[in-house]
């Protein structure tokens, strides 16, 4: 494994050669960390050919989470180059941009996709089919390739032992896309430094060692599952077991066939796996723990409860602007504290000053919200490195020099950290500002709901509305007289808190990275046929189906008030 720290992730990658040990597991197929280390090898050498003179050293990358992926990865690292990851779901002219704004000159992806390229004009880029016919032929001269002999150099190609610089520290590796749910997508730039630190920094904090398995069942296009679980598996020398895509039936299966000791999780993955039908073995299992985000405090205690297995909930942007870290005496529910020297403070956007500590009952829930939740900020060191060929989103970012998460937090008086949502996420009800986040904790808590999403709605006169999602257990049907007896039983749930609109949804609108689509469901508001809404006027004791003439009633009401066009937006 050498010695030292690794300053890139192009030595990880190196490093792996000589060993081994069982490296990389796909199904039935178990690869040694040195064949992987030959395969991102033999693409580092190709990349260096095919790459066109002068051109951006980046490729992008649109495949599931295949041996493909690490080996481009490794390829990347190895050559200098860097990698934008491709989100699946993206369509059209959309997928078009994404492609063509990180000025990808390769496009690395498998049949599977191909569809999505269908009439896209797309010029100057080459595409490589994984699995097409041409792919092995034109991987075959580079079999022998080794660590360090192919890199690429600001469109200059080193090959076969030439003098030339390897990949140093500040060389791109990773344009990651950040959100895409609105407008378009920013690539955030990661170093190859950054990220080779971050890599040993959670290897470090969770332990890993040779022995572990990284289960990484998380798309690979998204930074959760390269730089919370392949990195920190690549700095200690485990292994990792792909998962093409999340399954939350094979999980388990999965976990246990490949041995595997840690995965990371993002958004609704883990009300997925808590809606599956208990088994008597399942806490029969490998895993020592799950790191990721969002899982929820109810969620995250159900887990531990029924697999044996504890959730870490950790806070660390793409970007590198921020992290929170979850240390000895961490309150339930809280992240941790800002991590060794970041400065960081809530702040309310509006005016600039810091909100005051929260104030939390005996149960730990939050009694002053409004005035204590807002905007994560970290006014010390940032290791944000821009976005790429976005200033205006990147002077956004930074703004008064000070780095602005984009996320709502709160802080208690012994300055521990909550999440409460994102910017967008925040409502404001008869002049009460409220985060959406505050409000799922607590309709997490009702037996029912395997799954729950709360976002804004216009209200007919002005301001906002709570609108909830529910997707329910299996055998469960609505029984709006119980869910309102269940919110007045609730001693935290402020008086603008309950929602006035409830949509039933089959199975919860998610995103390819398992995030609730709540774009989506803002966009189609309580006007979301088939699915049924039930709704709770001001004044009335009881919720009641929002059927044609309601709505139609309701909609007057938004015409009468001219903000009609405000459910179109």
């Amino acid at each position: 494994m050498g010695t030292g720290k690794p300053e890139t992730v192009a030595e990880l990658v190196a490093r792996q050669w000589g060993n081994h040990r069982p490296g990389l597991r796909y199904g039935d197929t178990v690869l040694s960390h040195h064949r992987t280390a030959q395969e991102a090898s033999a693409r580092a050498a190709l990349l260096a050919d095919l790459l066109p003179k002068g051109a951006e050293p980046h490729l992008g990358v649109l495949l599931d989470n295949t041996p493909e992926f690490p080996f481009w990865l490794g390829a990347a690292a190895l050559a200098g180059a860097a990698v934008a990851g491709v989100n699946p779901t993206r369509r059209g002219p959309e997928l078009a941009r994404d492609i063509l704004h990180t000025d990808c000159r390769i496009l690395v992806t498998e049949r599977t996709h191909l569809p999505l390229l269908d009439g896209l004009d797309l010029p100057g880029v080459r595409i490589l089919v994984t699995d097409g016919e041409e792919y092995a032929d034109l991987l075959a001269p580079y079999a022998g390739a080794k660590p360090g002999e192919a890199t690429v150099q600001g469109g200059a190609t080193v090959r076969g032992g030439a003098k030339g610089r390897a990949p140093g520290p500040g060389d791109r590796l990773l344009l990651y896309f950040t959100s895409g749910s609105t407008g378009a997508p920013k690539a955030a730039i990661c170093t190859q430094g950054r990220l080779a630190a971050a890599g040993d920094s959670l290897a470090r904090r969770f332990s890993v060692t040779p022995d572990d398995v990284h289960y990484i069942c998380m798309p690979m296009f998204h930074g959760n599952a390269v730089i919370a679980d392949w990195l920190p598996a690549l700095a200690a020398g485990a292994s990792v077991a792909l998962r093409r895509r999340f399954s939350a039936t094979a999980f388990l299966d999965d976990v246990r066939a490949h041995g595997a000791t840690y995965f990371t999780y993002v958004g609704r993955a883990i009300q997925y796996l808590l809606a599956t039908p208990p088994r008597p073995d399942d806490r029969d299992n490998p895993l020592r723990l799950g790191f990721g985000t969002e899982a929820g405090a109810v969620d995250a205690a159900r887990f531990a409860e029924r697999f044996g297995v504890p959730l870490v909930e950790g806070y660390g942007a793409t970007e590198g602007g921020a992290s929170v870290q979850r240390g000895p005496g961490t309150p339930p529910g809280a992240l941790g504290r800002a991590a060794p020297g970041d400065d960081l403070a809530v702040i309310d956007p509006d005016t600039g000053t810091e909100c005051p500590p929260a104030r939390l009952d005996p149960a730990g829930r939050l009694l002053n919200g409004d005035e204590a939740i807002g905007e994560l900020v970290n006014r010390g060191r940032s290791l944000f490195e821009g976005y790429w060929r976005n200033p205006d989103a990147e002077a956004a970012r930074t703004r008064d020099g000070w780095y602005w998460t984009g996320d709502l937090f709160f802080r208690d008086a012994e300055g521990f950290l909550y999440f409460a949502g994102r910017t967008d996420d925040r409502l404001r009800v008869d002049s009460e500002n409220l985060a959406a986040a505050m409000i799922e904790d607590i309709l997490a808590r009702w037996p029912d709901a395997a799954a729950v999403a709360v976002y804004a709605v216009p209200d007919e006169v002005a301001g906002d509305q709570v609108m909830a999602a529910l997707a329910l257990h299996r055998d469960r049907e609505f029984d709006p007289a119980a869910f309102a007896a269940f919110l007045a039983a609730q001693p935290d749930l402020g008086t603008k808190m309950a929602p006035r609109y409830v949509r039933i949804v089959p199975a919860m609108p998610v995103t390819a990275t398992n995030k609730v689509h709540r774009v989506a469901l803002r966009r189609a508001g309580f006007r979301c046929a088939p699915d049924p809404v039930w709704h709770r006027p001001p004044g009335a004791p009881a919720y009641t189906p929002l059927d044609a003439d309601a709505q139609a009633a309701l909609l007057a009401a938004y015409t009468a008030h001219g903000r009609a066009e405000l459910l179109s937006r």
